[in-house]
């Protein structure tokens, strides 16, 4: 414990808190002063937790607290099992429940920032179901979860650029190469310009260089849409291959398929449906409903202090007192056959516990293959036209090629850095060589200088030189001095031309000069009066934003209610209505309208299913006393059946026998004729 304050005074003290204290002076803070303390790290975290806690309530502030601490995901430490104790002692400022939140907040201040940044925009809207209801609701709904994913995307390639690596100085290097490059282009183009001006027949090669270059950019096209092509042939090919592969699974699932498993099917989730629907959704139904009792009921009562701490404390105990007696007396006057029965109770509540638990992993499960649904939806939606959702072997084969291509560029990165070095050695051979040029010129000089002939190559190579450009000045001046004469007389009318139109400019520029000057101090004095007033506003516009957000937090919760209401009266309304028509009906001394009431409709089908089983009763009945004396009748047709069968197969066999001795006969005949 010692070492934990230690660290929380250590943080405390530094920046951006800068609270200057020891050991003694923050131990002997009031709770007040903790919870203060407490907020202004809070606040650190997240600017608008920025407040003094004197300037609202306590329920509010507490609130507050525990909110922005469920979004940061803060874990209470493992002595405090029960939330209502933490939240007793944060309401009181208690020193074992605000020291390791302050611990586990000024350990985690970057990371906690970002969280609390992030939850802005992640964390989602709580919106009834009945709400949902409604199509516009339910499509704003939607897009606001899209932006959600948005947002999420946006954020993963603002960090993936912060972590890659790029530089602003390499990225101006980089524009600075590639403009000197555009210029070295461009003088590259503009020297093969002048060159191809020189052939006689330009224009035709320029021509036919542009239809060949027109012609090299068609085949390309040509052939990105052929691969284009091969690929959505591909894709087609695989889509034909899932569908054939769901068919079969299909015509499977429904050659196993018998009618008796499918109602055995249908029966199992008649029964879990009526399960969920009559004993686990009302359970859960009224246990958030004692929740927002509960709730409701906090949130009501006053702040509470140590006295109404202790004083519920000793109620508890009193309570546990007479729970205890209770149990005593119990166990003194039990009764044999409950203890017979508590086996069947607790076998009973193990089933139901389970019963529970399967629901809820049911539930779970259908939530999970809902969301993994509209994931699927979500992925294919935003897919390309004509494309499907990449599986994992083309991811493999993918990441394949970017393997291969990461390989290449770090090849070529490798060529540009030895191109690089080379360059450099290259610099410092120039270098050396203008080193040594100039050593070899200062011999030179210092040998020419040991002749007496000191400076006579450069003098002889001026004089080459000034001659030449003799020879050409002698030329150039007789045309030169008549033009430049007539040019500085010109050049003399254009100055006092300028002069004498720019004298009110300048006067003007003077005055405006003057005006600027004083705009600019009355410029910098409104300046000063805007801040100090948007500095009040924004102060005003805090307070004002925390009571709008209380009052529209009421409002919302109002018109649950208000809806709630309203659609039950409406049930009730539309129950009364039946039951009105439904009296009035069978009230009624018209016997065709009270042939109408659904008491009568249900007496008359009664009184038909009646006399229905009393026939069919009747032909059991009959069907059962001539039952032993059909079934002879029976075995006595069977028996002449077989007798005429037998009868049959001799007259065939006889008539068989007559056809072969008549045919024997005939033979004979012929042979004596013979």
């Amino acid at each position: 414990m010692g070492e934990q304050l230690k660290l929380i005074i250590e943080q405390l003290n530094r920046e951006p808190f800068k609270k200057n204290f020891n050991l003694i002076t923050f131990d002997s803070l009031e709770p007040t002063q903790l919870l203060q303390v407490l907020n202004d790290v809070l606040a650190e975290i997240d600017s608008k937790h920025a407040i003094d806690i004197r300037e609202e309530m306590p329920e509010q502030t507490v609130k507050r607290m525990l909110s922005v601490l469920g979004l940061l995901k803060y874990k209470p430490p493992g002595n405090m099992p029960d939330v209502s104790d933490f939240r007793k002692g944060l309401v009181t400022g208690s020193k074992p429940v605000v020291h390791p939140i302050l611990h586990w907040l000024l350990l985690r201040v970057p990371e906690l920032k970002k969280r609390a940044y992030l939850a802005r925009f992640l964390v989602k809207l709580d919106i009834p179901a009945e709400f949902l209801q409604d199509d516009i609701i339910n499509d704003t709904f939607h897009q606001y979860e899209e932006l959600v994913e948005g947002f999420k995307a946006y954020h993963k390639e603002c960090e993936q650029l912060r972590t890659s690596g790029f530089s602003t100085a390499e990225i101006k290097k980089d524009i600075s190469a590639m403009e000197e490059e555009k210029d070295q282009l461009l003088k590259r183009v503009e020297r093969l310009k002048k060159r191809v001006e020189s052939v006689s027949n330009h224009q035709w090669m320029l021509e036919h260089a542009r239809q060949l270059r027109v012609e090299k950019e068609r085949e390309e096209a040509l052939s990105l849409q052929k691969q284009e092509q091969k690929h959505q042939l591909f894709q087609a090919e695989q889509r034909l291959q899932r569908s054939q592969q769901q068919l079969k699974d299909l015509q499977q699932a429904a050659g196993d398929a018998s009618p008796e498993n499918l109602m055995k099917k249908l029966e199992e989730e008649n029964k879990i449906n009526s399960y969920m629907v009559s004993e686990k959704l009302p359970k859960e139904l009224e246990a958030m409903r004692h929740r927002v009792r509960y709730l409701q009921k906090m949130t009501t009562e006053p702040a509470m202090g140590q006295a109404d701490v202790q004083e519920l404390e000793e109620k508890i105990k009193e309570v546990d007192m007479q729970i205890n007696q209770m149990i005593d007396k119990r166990m003194m006057r039990s009764d044999p056959m409950d203890d017979k029965l508590t086996l069947y109770r607790q076998q009973a509540s193990i089933i139901s516990r389970k019963k529970e638990s399967k629901a809820e992993e049911l539930q779970e499960a259908r939530e999970e293959l809902a969301s993994a649904e509209r994931e699927l939806k979500q992925k294919s939606s935003q897919a390309p036209a004509g494309e499907e959702v990449i599986r994992d072997d083309e991811l493999k084969r993918l990441v394949g090629k970017l393997r291969s291509k990461g390989t290449v560029y770090k090849k070529n990165r490798q060529e540009i850095a030895e191109l690089k070095a080379e360059y450099a050695i290259l610099q410092q051979t120039e270098e050396i060589l203008k080193q040594r040029h100039e050593s070899v010129q200062q011999k030179l000089q210092t040998v020419e200088a040991e002749k007496g002939i000191s400076g006579y190559s450069n003098t002889q190579e001026e004089l080459e030189k000034v001659s030449a450009i003799k020879s050409e000045l002698d030329e150039r001046k007789g045309r030169a001095l008549g033009d430049m004469s007539e040019m500085v007389k010109e050049l003399n009318s254009r100055i006092v031309d300028q002069k004498s139109a720019l004298a009110p400019v300048i006067k003007e520029l003077r005055l405006l000069r003057q005006t600027c000057q004083e705009i600019s101090q009355e410029y910098e004095e409104k300046k000063a009066q805007y801040e100090s007033c948007a500095a009040g506003l924004e102060s005003n516009s805090s307070k004002l934003e925390q009571e709008v957000k209380t009052l529209r937090e009421e409002t919302a919760n109002e018109q649950n209610s208000y809806h709630y209401i309203n659609s039950m009266t409406a049930i009730n309304e539309m129950q009364i209505q039946r039951a009105a028509e439904e009296m009035k009906l069978y009230v009624s001394s018209d016997p065709q309208e009270r042939k109408k009431a659904i008491r009568e409709v249900y007496m008359k089908n009664i009184a038909e299913q009646e006399l229905l089983g009393k026939k069919l009763r009747e032909q059991q009945k009959m069907v059962r006393e001539n039952h032993s004396s059909n079934m002879e009748q029976m075995k006595m047709w069977r028996d002449l059946e077989q007798l005429l069968e037998c009868k049959k197969q001799c007259l065939i066999r006889a008539q068989r026998r007559a056809s072969i001795g008549q045919v024997i006969q005939e033979g004979g005949e012929d042979r004596l004729v013979l």
